[in-house]
């Protein structure tokens, strides 16, 4: 349970979901797995921070005018989702959405510029879910830029 009484999903369930989320979506070149509750979803690659070892994982995405935005809620959890600290640490990552794939670098938006208060608001229009998650944890939820590669 968190501090706010609400259970989040068995990490084991979580990645069972994810990895066919990312099977559908590749073998289907993003015309399945491309939402969640409405919500846009890009695949995100990025080396893991200890291992070195390149994982892909869904994850809901704010188009941008630079770029993209994805916003590190983890459900609210008390801890930064794996893939945040794997961006921070890698500073690149690979993105794909639909059939197109791209590399791209990353930019940590700060919590106190008028970008990540217009990227949180843009991020609830998407998918409501994000306030429950705010108010579930006492952390910071980051904000990432995936910036197109020059």
């Amino acid at each position: 349970m968190t501090e706010q009484g609400s259970a989040l999903p068995p990490e084991p369930l979580v990645r069972l979901f994810s990895a066919a989320n990312v099977w559908l979506y590749r073998v289907s070149n993003g015309r399945l797995g491309a939402t969640m509750k409405g919500a846009p979803v890009l695949l995100l690659t990025v080396a893991g921070r200890r291992s070195g070892k390149k994982r892909t994982l869904p994850v809901v995405y704010i188009a941008t005018e630079r770029g993209h935005a994805l916003i590190a809620s983890k459900g609210g959890a008390p801890r930064h989702p794996a893939w945040y600290l794997n961006l921070e640490a890698a500073k690149r990552a690979e993105i794909q959405i639909g059939a197109h794939r791209s590399r791209v670098r990353v930019k940590i938006v700060d919590p106190a510029s008028p970008l990540y208060a217009e990227l949180w608001q843009k991020g609830l229009a998407l998918y409501p879910d994000y306030a429950a998650y705010k108010a579930r944890t006492a952390r910071v939820i980051p904000i990432v830029e995936l910036l197109p590669e020059a």
